[in-house]
C-alpha cells in the first residue's frame, strides 16, 4: 500500500513522538509499504528552544516532506497549518494516489486527515497522543473542542495507547469506547538493551549511584517534583547523582533551581541528547524516574525497561498500563513529593528489590512492546480499512477561530 504518514513533530524535534514515528516508519518499510511522511516542524527560536527545530532529516526508504508550521509560529494559527497539510498531501496524491492517510496527533494533523478523506475519498487512521486527550479542547476553546471531537468521532480508526488514557479521553469528550483501537507504545529492543556488564540491581558505577530523568523538561512531566525529592535525598547521600536529560519549556527553571542549590555538584543537566546517543545515557544510570502527571503512553519508560533499569514513576494515566506497583516498578501518586522521595530511597537501599523490578520489566518489554509486534498491529488496521469509504458525516466548522490560551503558547498544545 501507499501510505501517507502526517506528523506534527519529527526529528530534529526532541519528543517521544519523534522516536515513535521513526520506528513506525522503519517497520512500515520493512512490511513492504510505500511511505511518504509529511512532517510539520518549528523553525523559530521558541520552537527550537523547546523541542529542537528545523526540517526533518532523510528517512531510509521514505519520501520525506517538511512543512514549516508558520501558523503555529505566528499567533497559534493552527488552522493555517491544517490547510498547508491538506494542500501538500493533495498535490502528492495527484502524483501517486495514497491508499491510507495516517495522522500522528489528533490535532492539527488528524483534522487535516479528515479533510483529506473528504476531498480524496481515501480512508484515514488517527493516532491520539497525550496532548490530544489531556489538553486539546479541554478547558481550551470551542474551536479546538469541536475539532478534536470531530476526529475522535469520525476518523476511520482511532489508535490509542492504553485503557487509562482512553478513559480520560472518554471523560473529557464523551467518546464512545468502541471508537478506540488499542495499540500500545513500543521500543526498539535492538537499540535499547542492558549495558554489556549488566546484572539486575547492581550499580553501573558503585561510587556514584545515579538517578535518571530523560524526556521533555516540563513541569507537567514532574521534573520539578523530582528536584524537590532529590533535595531531600542529597544531604545524607553525598555520592548520589542525578542526570536530567532533555530540553523543554521548563529547562531554564530547572537550571536556576539547580544552580542555587547546595547539591548542584550532584546534578548533571545533559541538555539535548541525539537519539543515537540516548542508550548510552540509560547505561550511565541505576534508577529511572518518571514523576509525570499524565501520558498517552510513556516511551521513555519502555526505553528504561528495555535498558534494564528499575523504574520509579507516578501512578498516572498512560503509566499504569505498563507499570504495576512492586511488580515491575514502583508507583507513587502524581505530585506527592514525600512518596516519591521514599520510593527512591527504598529503591536505592534495596538491591534485591532493584533486581526484581529490573528483571520483570526487561522480560515484559521484550515480549509485549517490541516494535515488530506493534508494527504488525498497525499494519492490520491499514489492511482492514484499505478500500473502504471514509466517514464524511463530520461537521465542517466554518466559525471564526476562538481565542485560546494555546494560541499564546502553541508549543504546549
Amino acid at each position: 500500500m501507499n501510505i501517507c504518514f502526517i506528523s506534527r513533530r519529527y526529528f530534529p524535534a526532541i519528543s517521544g513522538m519523534s522516536v515513535y514515528a521513526q520506528n513506525l516508519l522503519r517497520e512500515l518499510v520493512a512490511l513492504g509499504h510505500e511511505v511518504t511522511m509529511v512532517s510539520q516542524y518549528r523553525n523559530d527560536a521558541v520552537g527550537r528552544g523547546v523541542y529542537g527545530g528545523g526540517p526533518p532529516p532523510p528517512v531510509p526508504g521514505v519520501r520525506v516532506v517538511g512543512l514549516e508550521a508558520h501558523g503555529e509560529q505566528n499567533g497559534g494559527r493552527f488552522e493555517d497549518d491544517v490547510q498547508a497539510i491538506v494542500d501538500t498531501v493533495q498535490h502528492l496524491h495527484q502524483q501517486r494516489p495514497f491508499d491510507i492517510i495516517h495522522a500522528q496527533y489528533g490535532y492539527p494533523p488528524g483534522l487535516a486527515a479528515l479533510q483529506l478523506s473528504r476531498l480524496l475519498g481515501v480512508p484515514n487512521v488517527v493516532s491520539i497522543q497525550g496532548g490530544d486527550g489531556h489538553w486539546v479542547g479541554v478547558n481550551c476553546c470551542g474551536t479546538h473542542q469541536r475539532a478534536i471531537r470531530a476526529v475522535l468521532n469520525h476518523a476511520g480508526a482511532v489508535l490509542i495507547g492504553c485503557p487509562s488514557f482512553a478513559q480520560e479521553v472518554m471523560e473529557n469528550h464523551g467518546t464512545a469506547p468502541e471508537r478506540f483501537t488499542y495499540v500500545p507504545g513500543a521500543v526498539d529492543v535492538s537499540r535499547f538493551r542492558p549495558r554489556a556488564d549488566w546484572q539486575p540491581g547492581q550499580w553501573a558505577n558503585a561510587a556514584h549511584p545515579t538517578l535518571l530523568y530523560h524526556g521533555r523538561v516540563d513541569r507537567r512531566k514532574g521534573v520539578l517534583d523530582l528536584l524537590y525529592a532529590f533535595e531531600q535525598l542529597a544531604p545524607t547521600r553525598p555520592n548520589l547523582r542525578l542526570i536530567v536529560s532533555g530540553i523543554g519549556p521548563d529547562l531554564e527553571a530547572v537550571r536556576q533551581r539547580v544552580q542555587t542549590a547546595p547539591w548542584q555538584a550532584q546534578v548533571e543537566l545533559a541538555g539535548y541528547v541525539a537519539y543515537d546517543e540516548v542508550p548510552a545515557v540509560y547505561h550511565r544510570a541505576d534508577v529511572f524516574v518518571s514523576p509525570t502527571y499524565a501520558e498517552g503512553f510513556s516511551n521513555t519508560i519502555l526505553e528504561a525497561m528495555a535498558s534494564g533499569l528499575p523504574c520509579v514513576a507516578a501512578e498516572a494515566v498512560g503509566v499504569v498500563d505498563c507499570l504495576r506497583h512492586a511488580e515491575n516498578g514502583l508507583l507513587v501518586r502524581p505530585g506527592d513529593v514525600a512518596a516519591l522521595t521514599n520510593a527512591l530511597a527504598l529503591t536505592l537501599d534495596d538491591e534485591p528489590l532493584r533486581a526484581q523490578l529490573a528483571h520483570a520489566a526487561l522480560n515484559e518489554v521484550r515480549s509485549t512492546y517490541a516494535w515488530p509486534i506493534i508494527g504488525r498491529q498497525i499494519d492490520a488496521v491499514y489492511r482492514q480499512l484499505a478500500g473502504t469509504t471514509p466517514d464524511l458525516g463530520w461537521p465542517d466548522d466554518s466559525a471564526a477561530p476562538e481565542p485560546c490560551r494555546y494560541r499564546e503558547a502553541p508549543h504546549l498544545l
